[in-house]
């Protein structure tokens, strides 16, 4: 592959879009498909209760979804640096499309695996891999962490909407008609990714990079390698609960609203917690504030454990829970940005990404296997937790500094 960028090249869109506006189209973009990918785990019980399965096949769809969500990124990162975001982010929502497309024709439980492949290669090409790299190239280097963080903002939005829109889909129409009404939405989404096309251009002498040159540089810094494997730490916790959560509260015999509206109550708390997030880079190095994130997910899942099992303690941890949510996303993208800027931007968050999504694929598969085999979740809690320290850890010791290269340009 070619030569992209320089380190803080402009996206060249076909309306010459201001900073404001790419960031809405980006951020209507990550929080529509986001949001849609998030509610996947509301069709678990109806779906799996219809097609007379157990929720394992169902868990190992989206754990694959998950996964290829992450291998999609990496490859649409690297093809959207070099040409565009706007055919990359076409295809992915045609993707997305198609993986709902087969959930609804689903008759066994092998056909939710074409369902999870679609999806998560649908997912990789539109989300925030490729955005990140959009947004990260049209910000300056003192607005790209807070211009970053407003499509965490958004994905919480998306999430906020989606999942009671959902809800009272599924409910009005049945779990088929609401995948159709969910589809629809998808169709209307299409003319967005017009919005983000545009080939990179460079505006600084920082020198091009290959592609091989890239992943040699990443490969060889210390810190990326924490930021990567700490990473799949916070795939393992989001996806495990998004996914698991409907099934968790129905084995407390609590009605299926709770995991609605708790889910719902994570992503208004995500709205702030990202934005937050991403103003702390001000104030706190971006590895502390990514090290207290872990240690209170940490705290939550604790009280998942111990604390009374009620409706309001379930919405309650949850809102704590979605403070810290995706507020990881401007701090991992804006260390990715510090250490190599942003000519490979995408490409090279997308594989931080891709760890966070064999996370999430370990997360989602083990929680269906597990609870399959001893009808509880208690041990996802406790593996849960043992993972939230192991990642505060990991990022203490990142070294938050460019490396010599964009240092020397500087």
């Amino acid at each position: 592959m070619g030569t992209p960028t320089p380190a803080s090249g402009r996206e060249r869109d076909r309306r010459s879009l201001p900073l404001w506006g790419l960031i809405a189209a980006s951020g209507l973009i990550v929080g529509t498909t986001a949001g849609l990918r998030q509610v996947v785990g509301l069709y678990m019980p109806p779906v799996t209760q219809s097609l007379g399965i157990g929720l394992e096949p169902f868990s190992t769809s989206m754990a694959v979804a998950n996964l290829l969500w992450g291998v999609g990124g990496v490859v649409a990162g690297a093809i959207a640096d070099r040409h565009g975001a706007g055919r990359v982010t076409f295809a992915g929502i045609a993707f997305i499309i198609l993986g709902y497309y087969i959930l609804y024709a689903a008759q066994t439980g092998p056909d939710l695996m074409w369902s999870g492949i679609a999806l998560g290669f649908g997912v990789g090409a539109c989300g925030l891999t490729v955005m990140v790299g959009v947004v990260g190239r049209a910000a300056s280097p003192a607005r790209r962490t807070a211009a970053i963080a407003s499509l965490g903002i958004a994905n919480g939005i998306g999430n906020f909407i989606a999942f009671p829109y959902t809800h009272l889909l599924i409910e009005s129409l049945g779990w088929r008609g609401s995948i159709l009404a969910v589809i629809a939405t998808l169709l209307a989404l299409l003319p967005c990714a017009w919005l983000v096309s545009g080939k990179p251009t460079p505006t600084t002498d920082v020198k091009p990079q290959s592609l091989r040159s890239a992943f040699n540089e990443a490969f060889h810094l210390p810190s990326y390698w924490l930021l990567v494997v700490g990473y799949s730490v916070c795939g393992f916790h989001v996806a495990f609960y998004s996914v698991h959560l409907p099934s968790y509260v129905m084995t407390l015999g609590l009605p299926s609203w709770v995991a609605v509206w708790a889910l719902t109550a994570v992503g208004v708390a995500n709205i702030i917690g990202t934005y937050l997030a991403g103003q702390s880079s001000r104030y706190v190095e971006k590895r502390v504030a990514l090290t207290v994130i872990y240690l209170v997910r940490c705290l939550v899942f604790l009280g998942l454990l111990y604390l009374p099992p009620s409706g309001f303690t379930i919405i309650a941890l949850s809102s704590v829970l979605g403070f810290f949510w995706l507020a990881t996303i401007p701090l991992t993208s804006g260390l990715v940005a510090t250490f190599f800027g942003t000519a490979w931007l995408s490409m090279l968050f997308g594989f931080v990404l891709l760890s966070h999504q064999f996370g999430s694929f370990c997360g989602v598969w083990l929680a269906g296997v597990l609870y399959d085999q001893t009808k509880s979740y208690d041990t996802m809690w406790w593996i849960s937790i043992g993972l939230s320290l192991l990642a505060a850890l990991l990022h203490w010791p990142i070294r938050e500094r460019p490396v010599p290269r964009i240092a020397t340009a500087a």
